[in-house]
This record gives C-alpha cells, sequence and structure tokens, in this order.
C-alpha cells in the first residue's frame, strides 16, 4: 500500500477534494452543498491523499496573519482508522510553519474530538451547532 499527500493545486486534484468533501459530509451527514463548498476555498491550501493512486482523504487550511484554520477534513469510509487523517493533520501542520504560522484553531466535530486530543489539540469554549452537527472549538500551538 502506497500513501502520498500532496498540495492540491491542480484543479482535477481539488476536484477529487471536493469529491470526498462530498461524499463524506453532503451524502454521509446531510450537511447542504451550498454549505460545504465555500468561499474559503479559493484561499485554501487543499491536502490530498492517494492510497495506491485513490484519492482517499481530504483536508484544507486556511491561513490568515499569524494564525490559520484547518478543516473539512474527510477520509472515505473504508479507509478510516488507517491513520491516514493524522497524516493530513501532520502535513497541514508543516504547510502552517512553512508559512510561519504556529497556532491552529480548528471546529472538531464531537464525536472525533478525540483524534485531534491525540494530536495535541486542547479544547475551548462549549458545543455548538454548525451545519446541524455538534462541534467543539481546539486549539494547537506549533
Amino acid at each position: 500500500m502506497i500513501i502520498e499527500i500532496i498540495d492540491a493545486k491542480k484543479s482535477k486534484d481539488i476536484s477529487h477534494c471536493f469529491d470526498i468533501r462530498k461524499l463524506v459530509f453532503v451524502k454521509e451527514q446531510g450537511v447542504p452543498v451550498e454549505e460545504e463548498l465555500d468561499e474559503f476555498d479559493d484561499i485554501s491550501i487543499h491536502a490530498l491523499a492517494f492510497i495506491d493512486k485513490k484519492p482517499v482523504a481530504t483536508g484544507r487550511l486556511i491561513s490568515s496573519e499569524n494564525k490559520a484554520k484547518i478543516g473539512r477534513m474527510a477520509v472515505l469510509p473504508e479507509f478510516r482508522r488507517s491513520g491516514l487523517g493524522g497524516k493530513i493533520l501532520s502535513f497541514l501542520e508543516k504547510k502552517a510553519i512553512e508559512n510561519e504560522i504556529f497556532e491552529i484553531s480548528l471546529h472538531a466535530q464531537e464525536y472525533v474530538k478525540q483524534f485531534y486530543k491525540n494530536h495535541n489539540y486542547y479544547e475551548k469554549g462549549n458545543t455548538f451547532l454548525e451545519a446541524g452537527i455538534k462541534h467543539i472549538e481546539m486549539y494547537k500551538k506549533l
């Protein structure tokens, strides 16, 4: 099994990111497509993971000033719990550091907050609804 993670810049690769997100968030979780694809996609760094050349996971990094936000982390169901999410997260954190950003925030779906805690993110505040799904804000200093 060959794993490759790229900075998706070509339109074909970004389309793969969007397709994965639509499968996970729109089809699986019922998020309206107009909420899933947004204006931040144009300014984000998109990570795209391949297993044996098949696109299977994605995430994005939105940078502003000296902070960044990770979001839209999605792994196709058959590849979950394989360590791929952690690899995408590390890839995006490295991109933040390359851009001299040393603090990252994210909105974690409540059921996966332990995943982020395992990667040294800490919770801030109370749970809230985003796209009808319970989330918690989390942070990490890089």
